[in-house]
């Protein structure tokens, strides 16, 4: 304080012409000794009383939350961030190192519990939880302390918060020296952030890793020479420190203080040299340089409102008339009041300086870490800071390779109720438990997790599924019967190989056309049932490779028009192999029916109801290529949208019908005689048609994807190829190697007389 009056004095443009005077009350470490000083402070009155004027006095080091309370305390304003400040660094501590399970120590005081119910109302607000809130104070037994010791100690929390103040802490402290298995950060106030009491060796090993926040400290210039210069030779005669400050720096004893001093005592004798006082001792053990720049600014807040209050002439109603400035011999303290609340400057440090609406400076906070020395004691090494402006946002920074822990590591120490959930897992909150204490729980099916202790799983877009680790989405698989595929490579190649056959039997029936069988078996209707036979092996090929709008339009129709056509030639064989043998018996007339036009009419009209229904649903609803991601988990399914289901199962069930139509005629016909009957083998070969699509419906039924594709082009390929091979291989065999077989004798019954109609012969 002297020396900011001194520099101020000396200041050609801060009160110029006039010099400021000091009037010191001591504290005297002593709560109740500083609550009449500080009473005395603000009547003016040796005997003060509470119910007291307001004075222009600013407080250095208060930092209770409750001063802030503008309704109780009106003038008051201080130069040391209030506690709600240090709270909240904490929390932001806390919150940046990552720690989600700590332990709370505080006073039994408003200190404690004040600051206390901010840092937990931050640290809830965080996500942090509180394993354990002790309090403890002065009057606190042994018994007490020792139960909050064995708290620590039985905790998971590795980290504890203490809101305390010295020399309360000690006594808990010291409980911990004798054991070896309590490695825990403690995180301090400001109240004990910078304890000469515990940063002794004594307690180094308990100690050292600790982290608190202490007001924020600068070296202010000139200072040390300032007191440097302080000599008891020159010093006032009323300066009541000087002789006890000359004792602590000198390390001597002054015989008026103490007559009976030993052998080894040195007695001061005013001669000595402050040039050779420790700059370290001095700093670290006698003098709080904190507190002595909050100290420096309190003055120059005080002077710079004085001074607008001087010269500024801004405020003409605070004088008693108009147009005349203060009166400097009767400056009334609400006058200061109104000027200290929009104070604003930088001190010579550069530093900010003002006070807000409710009377407290920037925050501005120095992270202290406790570093062990070689000697065995504690230094407070500067690791970070907290500083709030009203120009910029909240900042903490922190350099985190600075910090040396209790635990020996460069890592930041852990403190989790619970270990982190990795990704591709959710936390789940257990019953009774606080929200830090949890299970981890795999994501669900569709879901991930891309980050640590993710509280949340999240579903992936309908084109996306989770990877084997459910960490993040890739796109799905896109699934379709591909021509190059071992499934698609069979069925083609089996389609392909098929076709030719077909082609080549309806070669050889061409060019054996002329011949007793082919033409004892209608050859017109030959020639359409092996074509369609083709078509049909064909078509078979629109169902495989990726779906496009062309073959999706055209698969299921062309399918079921080639194999009605199939039937309906079957059909007509069948039909004109009964009338055929009904008209050789005497008297009937059904011979008028026999010609290619019954036949060809049977056939036109079979088809054309088939022809219909396809074209009416090719219409009414066209069949489409669409991504279906319903159907298989984690798979695309590239398909082709049938539309309407009762149309295909229309189209199958007329299909159904001719066959089972065919099949029974055949099966009625099969006892006729064998050189003119091809009814046995139509009757086989319906058997077989309708045996693969009878097991066809629940094995489409029961398959997705590719394989309901697979399944139908299967369907389509083994029946006509059972068409195929029962009605016309038996045939082919005859006309390509037993040519003796194929006359017209041995179609007529060799060595029997028959009374057959030639033309009848011709027709079939």
């Amino acid at each position: 304080m002297v020396y900011a009056i001194k520099e101020i004095n000396g200041n050609e443009f801060l009160l110029p012409n006039i010099s400021l005077g000091f009037h010191i009350f001591d504290t005297c470490v002593h709560i109740s000794r500083a609550v009449w000083e500080t009473l005395t402070c603000l009547t003016g009155r040796d005997h003060p009383t509470l119910n007291y004027q307001c004075n222009r006095k600013v407080s250095y080091a208060a930092t209770v939350i409750t001063l802030s309370n503008r309704l109780l305390y009106p003038s008051f304003f201080r130069t040391a961030s209030s506690d709600d400040k240090q709270s909240r660094a904490l929390a932001k501590l806390v919150f940046y190192m990552g720690w989600k399970w700590v332990g709370l120590l505080s006073l039994n005081n408003d200190y404690g519990i004040l600051g206390s119910q901010i840092l937990k109302e931050e640290l809830q607000n965080m996500g942090v939880c509180i394993a354990y809130h002790e309090t403890f104070g002065q009057g606190t037994s042994l018994k007490k302390i020792q139960s909050i010791a064995d708290i620590i100690v039985r905790s998971s929390a590795k980290v504890v918060i203490v809101f305390s103040r010295d020399p309360q802490i000690n006594q808990l402290m010291e409980l911990f020296l004798k054991r070896k298995d309590v490695d825990r950060i403690w995180l301090a106030s400001n109240g004990w952030s910078t304890s000469p009491l515990l940063s002794i060796t004594r307690f180094s090993h308990t100690m050292v890793g600790t982290l608190g926040f202490s007001l924020h400290e600068v070296d202010m210039p000139g200072f040390r020479e300032f007191l440097l210069g302080v000599h008891p030779s020159t010093s006032l005669p009323q300066d009541i420190f000087i002789n006890t400050f000359w004792e602590i720096a000198v390390g001597c004893r002054w015989p008026i203080a103490s007559a009976d001093g030993g052998n080894e005592t040195v007695w001061c004798t005013g001669e000595e040299k402050l040039k050779e006082f420790s700059n370290k001792k001095y700093e670290n053990n006698y003098l709080d340089l904190i507190f002595q720049y909050r100290i420096y600014n309190a003055v120059y807040a005080v002077a710079h409102a004085l001074h607008d209050l001087i010269f500024s002439c801004a405020f003409r109603q605070e004088a008693t008339m108009p147009g005349k400035c203060v009166d400097l011999s009767n400056i009334k303290p609400w006058q200061i009041f109104q000027h200290l609340k929009s104070v604003y400057f930088r001190n010579r440090m550069g530093e900010e300086i003002y006070f807000d609406a409710n009377g407290n400076p920037p925050t501005d906070y120095d992270l202290l870490n406790w570093q062990l020395n070689s000697d065995g004691t504690i230094s407070f090494v500067k690791v970070g800071r907290y500083k709030i402006l009203e120009s910029q946002e909240n900042e903490l920074n922190i350099n985190i390779t600075a910090i040396k822990w209790i635990t020996g590591v460069q890592e930041i120490p852990i403190s989790v109720c619970t270990n982190s959930c990795s990704s591709g897992f959710r936390k789940a909150s257990l019953k009774g438990q606080p929200m830090c204490c949890f299970g981890c729980v795999p994501c669900s099916e569709g879901e991930i997790s891309n980050q640590i202790d993710s509280n949340n799983c999240h579903l992936c877009s309908p084109e996306t599924w989770p990877n084997e680790n459910k960490t993040m989405c890739i796109p799905k698989a896109v699934e379709f019967l591909s021509y190059w595929e071992p499934l698609g490579i069979t069925l083609t190649s089996t389609a392909i190989f098929c076709f030719f056959t077909s082609t080549s039997i309806l070669c050889v029936f061409v060019k054996y056309k002329d011949t007793a069988i082919v033409k004892a078996n209608n050859r017109d209707l030959t020639y359409v049932l092996l074509t369609s036979l083709c078509l049909s092996f064909l078509c078979s090929l629109l169902f495989i490779g990726e779906p496009q709008k062309f073959t999706c339009l055209l698969h299921q129709g062309a399918f079921g028009v080639i194999f009605v056509l199939c039937i309906s030639c079957i059909f007509a064989k069948t039909l004109m192999v009964v009338i055929a043998f009904r008209a050789t018996k005497p008297g009937n007339n059904t011979r008028r029916w026999l010609g290619p036009t019954v036949p060809a009419l049977n056939v036109s009209t079979c088809t054309f109801i088939q022809l219909f229904i396809s074209i009416y649903w090719i219409l009414s609803c066209p069949s489409l290529p669409e991504k279906n991601i319903k159907i298989m988990t984690g798979v695309i399914i590239y398909q082709c949208n049938e539309c309407s289901a009762t149309l295909l199962w229309w189209m199958l069930g007329y299909m159904a019908f001719l066959a089972c139509v065919s099949f029974l005629v055949a099966f009625l016909a099969r006892n006729l005689p064998d050189n003119f009957n091809e009814a046995k083998w139509i009757t086989f070969s319906m058997l077989i048609f309708l045996s693969v699509w009878i097991s066809f419906v629940p094995a489409y039924l029961s398959t997705h994807g590719k394989f309901m594709v697979a399944v139908e082009v299967f369907g389509i390929i083994s029946s006509s190829a059972g068409i195929l091979g029962c009605f016309f291989f038996p045939k082919c065999y005859i006309i390509l190697f037993r040519a003796d077989l194929n006359t017209r004798e041995n179609l007529l019954g060799k060595g029997h007389k028959q009374k057959f109609n030639p033309k009848i012969t011709q027709t079939l």
